[in-house]
Order: structure tokens, then sequence, then C-alpha cells
């Protein structure tokens, strides 16, 4: 199932958000997605594709809303189809995916659906108040009353039938203007209007993997501005290294425009991208990629344990100890390995050992594991660890163990690893503790 994203921009009822609103908007939205249109006075976007990228269905969210609410967009919603998406959005409803989307459009009035206006009189005569009063007419009946249009508008709504978009292509440069809200005097008062250009150049350099490491922004000045004012002017921000950090590039020009003042008022601004590089991404897997092919795992593990913490990230190691479940130790991955090894034994060892032992079924003085075992090699004693000490609740113990080992065969389970223990508790229990391959 498709997931869309419809982004409606805050405009005056009677007038329609104009051409270069919506063109900067989907711009800015080419960074979430390559499936970007211009439907109607909404933009679009199909994020499906996109939502593990970006962290999750939250996280692409609250990204595309906390930006998208800069950029003058008064509603942002979300359905299965796009002309669903602009419905919600034109309800002022966000989640139009927390349940059967039929249902949840059925409850929408009329006018969310462009296709529908037109005839909004003809169907409340009808006796239609929402659209799921419309699509309980009879189809053959709104076929020939009304336009082509209203049923397939209906059907793409509701995901009936395939919806067909003119996807938005990403410029080659950036240079996007606008028309301030009022007359500025003051150079500093530019930089509210120059933050959303800002934002939209952010999201262009994100969807081209590049930063910038210069860009001007340039203002226009009134008609009524005095003689020899000229026609505007420009101020020119440079970076060290070329990013698309819009905090940065705000702060950046906020300190220039404050040095700066205004030959007469400006009514319109425009930002130009100078110099675009591109940006080598940080990869975000815990593995080395291909550029890191020739590192060492000990210099992954150091890099790995940095970005998690050195108590996050831990690896085995191996110890000289008879027994055989403390052989291998955990320790935090940056510390070096210890220099003891374990040691060697002619007996023969199993390839997986239980963490606990499990104690067996006996048939008189038999131990049983899926049949009756048959003892093969053995005993082999393991006897030690009065020298270790561990900690519990409430008091401290040994982990001495006075054990002996047998290999042994089951009907069913093959080669075992069993032992039966001299040291306290039951002297004629038996314990399976590890298996052969």
């Amino acid at each position: 199932m498709s997931l869309w994203a419809a982004l409606l921009l805050r405009s005056d009822p009677s007038t329609p958000p104009s051409d270069e609103q919506l063109r900067g908007l989907s711009t800015w939205a080419l960074q979430f997605s390559p499936r970007v249109a211009i439907v109607e006075d909404a933009v679009v976007l199909e994020v499906e594709g996109s939502v593990r990228l970006h962290g999750g269905r939250r996280a692409l969210r609250d990204r595309i809303v906390g930006q998208a609410a800069e950029l003058d967009a008064r509603q942002v919603a979300w359905a299965p189809t796009s002309l669903g998406a602009i419905a919600f959005a034109r309800a002022g409803k966000e989640n139009g995916v927390r349940g059967p989307v039929t249902a949840m459009l059925d409850a929408l009035p009329m006018d969310v659906i462009a296709a529908v206006r037109p005839h909004l009189t003809t169907l409340t005569q009808l006796g239609c108040r929402i659209l799921g009063d419309v699509r309980a007419l009879p189809r053959g009946g709104i076929s020939r009353r009304f336009d082509k249009s209203l049923l397939l508008a209906m059907d793409q709504a509701y995901g009936l039938r395939p919806e067909a978009h003119v996807w938005e292509v990403l410029p080659e440069t950036f240079r996007a203007r606008q028309e301030l809200m009022s007359r500025v005097d003051t150079a500093p008062a530019l930089l509210f209007g120059a933050r959303r250009l800002v934002i939209q150049l952010c999201g262009w350099l994100a969807a081209r993997h590049s930063g910038t490491s210069a860009f001007v922004l340039r203002w226009m000045h009134d008609a009524m501005r005095p003689r020899g004012a000229g026609e505007g002017g420009e101020l020119t921000i440079r970076t060290a290294s070329a990013m698309r950090d819009p905090e940065h590039l705000c702060r950046l020009l906020a300190e220039n425009l404050a040095k700066t003042k205004l030959a007469a008022p400006a009514g319109d601004i425009e930002l130009e991208a100078l110099d675009v590089h591109p940006l080598e991404e940080l990869s975000k897997s815990l593995l080395p990629d291909a550029a890191q092919s020739g590192e060492s795992m000990t210099l992954v593990l150091e890099r790995v344990a940095a970005r998690l913490g050195p108590d996050k990230v831990r690896r085995p190691v191996l110890v000289e100890d008879h027994r055989l479940e403390w052989q291998t130790h955990w320790q935090p991955a940056p510390l070096p390995l210890p220099k003891k090894r374990a040691r060697r034994s002619r007996f023969p060892q199993p390839n997986f050992i239980l963490p606990t032992p499990l104690r067996l079924a006996m048939r008189g003085d038999q131990p049983m594991y899926q049949g009756v075992l048959q003892l093969r090699v053995g005993p082999h004693r393991i006897e030690g660890g009065w020298w270790h000490r561990i900690k519990d609740v409430d008091a401290e113990t040994t982990a001495t163990v006075v054990r002996d080992y047998w290999v042994a065969r089951s009907p069913r389970a093959g080669f075992l690893w069993v032992f039966h223990e001299h040291l306290g508790g039951d002297a004629a229990a038996w314990y399976l503790h590890g298996s052969f391959s």
C-alpha cells in the first residue's frame, strides 16, 4: 500500500497559491522522495519507499511537518492515495491511514474533492452531505448526469483507479524569488522572508546530496524608491566548507544583515546558490562499507564503540580456565585482548555448551536424553574455581566445581557432553552441558 503526503499552502480563499509558491514547496519536498507532483492547489509526494531511509513514519512525519510549517504550509495530511491525502488536508485531518480509508473518506464533506465542487448544488438537492452520500449514488446515474471527472476523481481518491501524475524534476541550479508581505525598511527584517528561501535551498541541496559554500541574497527596492537608490542590492555569504544546515546558514545571514543598510525599502528578495559541492554522507551502518574495506576489525570496533559508548560494544575473549563455561569472557571491545589463551585439552571438547547445565532424567543408574545414553569416552575430571568469586544479591559465593565429564551417545540426539558432580547436591544426578556438531 502506498503512503502519500499532501501539503496545502496558506492562501486567501478567493486566491489560490501562486505557481512560484507551489514550485518552491515541491523543490523542497524532493529531498524526501523523487515522486513529487503538483496537484490542483497542493503538493503531493509518495513517501512509502522513503520511510525506512528517514527513520520510520514518525520521524519522517515530524521532519516534514516541522519544516513545512516554516514554508507557509497550513496543513499536512497522509493517506494511501494522493487525492485522498488532499481531501484529508482540506478537511483539516492529518491522519488518513489510521483506519479503513473508505470509512474515513466517507465522513468528509463533499467539497474536499475539487471535481465535486461544480456540482455541489445539484448533489445537495439530491440529499448528499458527505462523500459517503455521493459514493452511495448509482454509478450509472452519476456518469450520465455529471461529467466523467467526478466519478474518476472519486474512484482515484478511494484507490479504485490508478492515479497519473507529472513528476517534478529537480532543477540543476537553485534560484528562488519571494515577494515580501510588506515593505521592509531595514536589512535585518529581510531575514524573516529569507529564512523560507534558505530552507528551500537546503531541501534542494539535500535532494542533490550536496552542500553550498557560497550563496547570495538579493533584494529589490520598491518602485517608490528615492532617486539614486538603484534597483536593489545583494549580500554574498561564504562558508569555510560546503554545508546545508539551515540554522547555521540563517545565523550567518543574520550576522551579515545586521551590518547592512538598505538604500531604500525592499519589496522582493531572491536567493541563489553560487558554489555547490557534493557532500560525502557519513555511513550510518555499524559495519565497514566499501570505502572502509581495508580497515581492521580493531579500528571498526573502536569506531562503533565511540558511536554507541564504550560499554555498549563487547567482544568474547578466551582465557585460561579448566572450566569450559568460564573459558569465554566478555569485555568492552576497545580494551586490549588478554595475553592468556584457553589451554587445549586432549579430551574431546563440545562445539556448543548450554548457558545452564540441564539435569537429565534417570532410568535406574543410567542417564537419559531422547533415549538411554551410552557413555563412550571418559571420565575426564574438571576441578577448580575456588579463586572465582561471584557476587550474589545476599552473599558472595565461589564457582568451585568438581565434575566428571563423559562423551555420551544418545540414540536420537547424537554425541553429547554430560557430567555428574562430586561436590554438593545429588551425587547420582547427571547433567547435559554441551553437544557435538
